[in-house]
């Protein structure tokens, strides 16, 4: 190579440089993004905050996860209106209860903040989109389970929280599935709020008072356990299939012991990490169908994503607990 060519190559490369280093970087150095979730002391949230940090770290963003530390809708409300004023680059929610949510996520959209929900919709909302389990389907699932269990007769409960929408949705899967068993009768539905402690004391008064109960249905996470405990404290082991939902390890140990015959898990880690992908697409406007996200006649994302459930039993509980025990770790 000549000097007069080398010395041409060189100012190429200088350019080259230099372009790059003044065009302006893809994230900003103090992007944030948040996820406001029920009650962060659950094991539940705890793997969807590793989904959500793992996606964070991948993009080179901030991320965090915060609400309640025990189910309170009305705190969690209270958590969301502060995320909001702090002005992130966007929000995945997990509303406990749709209907107190709306008017702050329709705010929070109007400021220019997506708002994505997760694991639990307020469909009635400006919310963006929905990144979660089918429930109604998951409820169906739940029924049928049972239904093979007691040999699709005899009445059964279900452990719940009446007003949370997806857990309403499960429920609405379960009666729907129930005209396929007319043996199956659906006599009680309880309300643990969230709580194992709860759900042992209302199965427990349940079976003392001897109701004929053939199964126990649990569409939320610490009921299965609560619902254990009780059979267990009631040497009923083995006497009464309970159907769970979500995979706490006090569930998954139930399981091990026989307690519980099979649970019905979701994918907190799966949401939640697709969750903040989609919000730094939609803060960067990446996808252009559109000009803006803001204004856009509808949104430039899926309305919904079914990130689908796995069904646990013992017969495969090993082999999952390996899987999740190789999920990276929340803060």
């Amino acid at each position: 190579m000549t000097k007069q060519g080398a010395t041409l190559v060189s100012v190429f490369i200088f350019v080259g440089v230099a372009l790059i280093a003044c065009a302006k970087p893809y994230h900003e150095e103090n992007e944030r993004y948040v996820f406001v979730s029920t009650n962060i002391n659950l094991p539940y949230w705890q793997e969807a905050q590793a989904g959500f940090l793992d996606a964070a770290k991948t993009l080179g963003v901030k991320g965090e996860l915060t609400g309640p530390t025990t189910y309170d809708p009305n705190g969690e409300v209270g958590v969301f209106r502060q995320v909001v004023e702090q002005n992130p680059a966007g929000i995945c929610l997990s509303a406990a209860r749709p209907e107190i949510f709306q008017e702050d996520i329709d705010k929070a959209v109007a400021q220019g903040i997506p708002v994505i929900c997760v694991d639990a919709d307020v469909p009635d909302s400006k919310r963006v989109m929905y990144i979660g389990t089918d429930n109604f389907k998951a409820g169906r699932e739940s029924l049928k389970k049972l239904a093979a269990l007691v040999s699709h007769q005899g009445n059964f409960a279900v452990v719940t929280i009446p007003g949370q929408r997806n857990m309403d949705d499960r429920l609405a899967g379960v009666a729907d599935a129930l005209k396929n068993f007319p043996a199956l009768k659906l006599t009680k539905i309880l309300d643990d709020k969230g709580d194992a402690r709860s759900a042992f004391d209302q199965v427990s008064a349940l079976l003392q008072q001897k109701e004929k109960v053939a199964g126990i249905i649990c569409l939320e996470a610490t009921g299965g356990s609560g619902a254990a405990e009780a059979l267990h404290r009631l040497n009923m082991e083995g006497k009464l299939p309970i159907v769970a939902f979500d995979n706490d390890p006090e569930t998954l140990d139930w399981i091990d012991r026989g307690v519980i015959s099979a649970t019905i898990t979701q994918k907190p880690y799966v949401m939640s990490y697709y969750g903040l992908k989609f919000l730094d697409d939609l803060h960067h406007n990446a996808v252009h169908q559109f000009k803006d996200w803001r204004t856009a006649l509808a949104a430039p994302t899926p309305t919904s994503v079914d990130t689908g459930t796995v069904m646990v039993d013992k017969n495969n509980l090993k082999t999952y607990r390996e899987a999740l025990a190789a999920h990276p770790k929340g803060l």
